[in-house]
């Protein structure tokens, strides 16, 4: 019973802290894993593809997206994820995207080098 409970336990924390598309992150000495609650996160693949929390979307629609999310929530995170092999100006776009919706605490994900 106790494995069943630690092995439910186990699963519904990787559930809840996974919002992001599966992307080989670039390593950095300062990774920091933290999620704050009212983060939303964008993910960038290896083809150029845009995400948020996992659901695919076009440039355009990120935007109006951001933007509602922001005016819900005008104290809105947002993390950006990409893979290692996308492109650096996709990566500004998107972070300019981000900037021009009011957002401006934006951070860049990273997989710790340890």
């Amino acid at each position: 019973m106790f494995f069943l409970l630690a092995c439910f336990m186990m699963v519904s924390l990787t559930m809840a802290t996974t919002k992001s598309v599966k992307v080989n992150l670039p390593v950095a000495q300062s990774a920091d894993p933290d999620r704050v609650p009212n983060t939303v996160v964008i993910s960038v693949d290896a083809t150029g593809g845009l995400y948020l929390d996992k659901r695919p979307l076009g440039r355009n629609e990120l935007a109006a997206e951001l933007a509602r999310q922001r005016g819900l929530d005008p104290s809105l995170r947002v993390v950006i994820t990409g893979d290692t092999d996308a492109r650096h100006g996709v990566m500004l776009g998107v972070l300019d995207r981000v900037r021009l919706t009011g957002i401006q605490n934006v951070a860049f994900e990273t997989r710790d080098a340890n």
